[in-house]
């Protein structure tokens, strides 16, 4: 008997694992991850930042960890909120994973945060499909990204609980559709709550903090109907490599997790982290 082993499946149901226990232990001291997503020039860590200010100001607790391939650049303006925040180099990587961010807190995340925002790569695809321990996901997108995003990356729209539309300052010079881009969102994300965003302007300031403290003192997320799929079927990435081949053989397929770094050579990550960990900096350590 042969069977085609799945690396992708089983490295999930370990970052599943691993989120799980995260998720567990953050909650019981009273910490609530909020894992953002979003492609690269979002606008994402200029709303974070306003938002981290006003957390401040309101006296909560709150801390954000950032993870790039390379520079400080993003943990350095977020650290201007005078917050606790720590930068991740993940050298390649495209995305965050459980295991990996229990390490990073570990030893650094203050015991009384309330709310921990995660900047995760900038990346719709990798991320999406990974669990970080989070009580929200939130997927962000701007007016400039055009109106059919939802579509082009129905994981990351789909299993969003909350969508961010940000740059809307500048949705009439662009000609964004709203109408049409929240019917995108509904067709892959059906009931998820759409918020209008402008980090320069202050629209919609607060409802990503509001919507993260609800969520920490017990208010139920929108739940996606992608999650419940995912759930029932497992995690099915179109590789269900199950097969018999009737020869007494396992074949492992693990080419799913080659990842291409920006040296331009190709490097295969396993993801049992035996690898070399990412590299970490902190950038602030001021509340």
């Amino acid at each position: 008997m042969c069977r085609v082993v799945d690396l992708r499946q089983a490295v999930l149901a370990k970052n599943d694992m691993a989120a799980q226990v995260l998720r567990a232990e953050l909650t019981a001291r009273g910490t609530t991850v909020v894992n953002l997503l979003s492609s690269p020039g979002s606008g994402k860590t200029a709303l974070l930042e306003r938002e981290l200010l006003l957390a401040r100001e309101r006296g909560v607790a709150v801390a954000a960890l950032t993870a790039d391939l390379a520079t400080e650049n993003d943990a350095q303006r977020l650290a201007r909120s005078g917050v606790p925040v720590k930068q991740v180099l993940t050298d390649g990587l495209c995305h965050l994973e459980a295991g990996m961010l229990g390490r990073h807190l570990d030893g650094w995340l203050p015991e009384d945060t309330r709310l921990l925002f995660v900047e995760n790569v900038g990346n719709l695809v990798c991320p999406a499909s990974y669990d970080l321990g989070e009580s929200l996901r939130v997927v962000l997108a701007s007016v400039t990204e055009g109106e059919d995003k939802p579509l082009k990356y129905p994981t990351a729209f789909g299993l969003a609980q909350l969508v961010v539309v940000t740059k809307t300052d500048i949705a009439r010079a662009v000609e964004f559709d709203e109408a049409a881009f929240r019917a995108h969102v509904e067709q892959v994300n059906p009931g998820v709550e759409v918020v209008l965003t402008s980090a320069r302007a202050g629209e919609g300031l607060g409802l990503l903090l509001d919507r993260a403290l609800a969520a920490g003192e017990g208010a139920v997320p929108h739940t996606p109907v992608m999650a419940g799929l995912q759930q029932s079927h497992g995690h099915d990435h179109g590789h269900d490599h199950d097969h018999d081949h009737g020869d007494g053989h396992v074949h492992v397929h693990g080419d799913d997790h080659d990842h291409v770094h920006g040296d331009g050579h190709e490097h295969e990550h396993e993801h049992d982290h035996e690898h070399p960990h990412p590299h970490v900096r902190s950038a602030a350590q001021t509340r």
